[in-house]
């Protein structure tokens, strides 16, 4: 608003016009100032929300399967980890059916994905080792990581162009199996503890990032030697990764709250901060078939979609709080995840 000289503003005024601005009603502006900052950041999360972004589902799971991963299914269906009840889980979304497979005794699965072969493999912390799940008879294959392998605290698993499954253990460890011989191989990690998400660039670069070691690594397909690359932002918490289209590396930074891209071939990043109130924890990270990036934020307690064309984030807040999204996976028109805090999936329709 602008005012002429000798103009006099009537503050009375203040109210009705800012909520003129804002879109809301006079009366919100009235509430107690730390509830308004939360508020109006939530409105801030969704006013750059398209209409597509209303086709949000949720998917209850048995109470206490603790959800962690999920991975969508050729078939229709969605693969997750019941990590606390030591299962794989499988949801049917169409009639909202899920089952449950166990995974045997001490079983803590963390992450699943689907293979070349259309089954779920999983990393079974717990068991310390890979799981295969047939789709059709649910017959559970466990292979063991080496004898005299120290817990690794396993975590995520990725598929080379070879087929040979890459994964990682927090503990310090990452490590490759062959599905044909069932050969298992292991290394540790050059800086020690940390390596958590994974990817396999289109070229077929394997690259894994370190969320204790604070910086991500190119892993040889073949000698299985990584290579690590720092960051710009020290102590960042690099927790998953995820490659694009044409092999630019995304990754959610935990610590600093940052989304951050890496191009290999200029060896150049980019970062970005997610809106909302208060210090910003950015968990997980995926990145779907129109090379637009979705990754969860905690404190904002949402999924968010990033366009790297426009440089906008749009937020997606759970309808419930403490979702405690870990991971997100997708296929064509959708982007899936697992509400560990809510014992529930949700699923965003995308265009």
């Amino acid at each position: 608003m602008e005012r002429g000289p000798g103009t006099r503003f009537d503050s009375s005024r203040r109210p009705a016009l800012a909520a003129a601005l804002l879109g809301v009603p006079a009366a919100l502006l009235r509430v107690p100032a730390a509830l308004l900052r939360v508020l109006l950041a939530v409105t801030a999360l969704c006013v750059a929300m398209p209409a597509w972004a209303q086709a949000v589902r949720y998917y209850p799971v048995p109470a206490g399967a603790g959800p962690h991963d999920v991975a969508p299914a050729p078939d229709g269906s969605v693969w997750y980890t019941a990590q606390r009840a030591g299962a794989l889980g499988r949801l049917d979304p169409a009639s909202g059916k899920t089952e449950q497979i166990p995974l045997g005794s001490g079983s803590a699965p963390h992450g699943v994905i689907v293979g070349p072969d259309g089954a779920a493999w999983v990393t079974d912390g717990g068991l310390n080792a890979i799981v295969r799940v047939d789709p059709a008879t649910h017959a559970v294959k466990r292979f063991p990581l080496p004898a005299g392998t120290p817990y690794t605290n396993l975590n995520t698993a990725v598929f080379d162009k070879a087929g040979k499954l890459w994964f990682t253990g927090q503990s310090g460890y990452y490590g490759r199996l062959d599905p044909q011989s069932g050969e298992v191989r292991v290394w540790k990690a050059p800086q020690g503890r940390g390596p958590y998400g994974i990817t396999v660039t289109p070229s077929g670069e394997v690259w894994y990032a370190s969320l204790a070691g604070n910086h991500i690594a190119r892993v040889d397909a073949q000698s299985g030697v990584s290579s690590p690359v720092q960051p710009p932002t020290p102590n960042q918490g690099a927790r998953r990764i995820w490659s694009d289209s044409h092999g630019r590396l995304w990754v959610s930074e935990w610590v600093s709250g940052q989304l951050s891209a890496y191009q290999p071939s200029s060896k150049t990043w980019q970062h970005w901060q997610p809106p909302g109130s208060g210090a910003p924890h950015v968990y997980a990270v995926y990145v779907d078939e129109h090379d637009k990036i979705w990754l969860t934020e905690w404190s904002s307690n949402a999924i968010m979609r990033f366009d790297p064309d426009s440089e906008r984030f749009q937020g997606f807040p759970s309808d419930k709080s403490s979702a405690q999204v870990r991971q997100l996976f997708g296929r064509r028109g959708e982007v899936w995840g697992a509400e560990s805090g809510n014992d529930r999936l949700v699923r965003i329709t995308a265009p």
